[in-house]
């Protein structure tokens, strides 16, 4: 099994959560070389999970990365949007799907 479809597996366990369940995280590492942060939050409602996240290095220069996962209404099937883009002005999309 690819990393990928890991991935598409825990965030589809996500997707059926039948309550809204949001959540956020933030980190701060310094080095020698500088501190450089990560941010990110999440949520989940009605069999869509999305997230968004942003890390910055010591150079300023950052990276955005937003998922947005959806799940049909029967649960055996989902797909993964990931749209990154970086301050320097390049971005990629990155779609998949899993079925069970």
């Amino acid at each position: 099994m690819t990393k990928t479809a890991l991935l598409l597996s825990a965030l589809m366990s996500l997707a059926f959560v039948s309550e809204a369940a949001a959540w956020s995280r933030n980190r701060t590492v310094t080095t020698p070389h500088g501190s450089s942060h990560f941010s990110a939050s999440g949520n989940c409602s009605g069999g869509v999970c999305t997230r968004s996240a942003v890390r910055t290095g010591p150079n300023g220069a950052s990276l955005n990365a937003n998922t947005t996962v959806t799940c049909d209404p029967n649960r055996q099937n989902c797909t993964r949007t990931k749209i990154y883009s970086g301050s320097n002005g390049g971005s990629a999309t990155v779609t998949g799907s899993v079925h069970r």
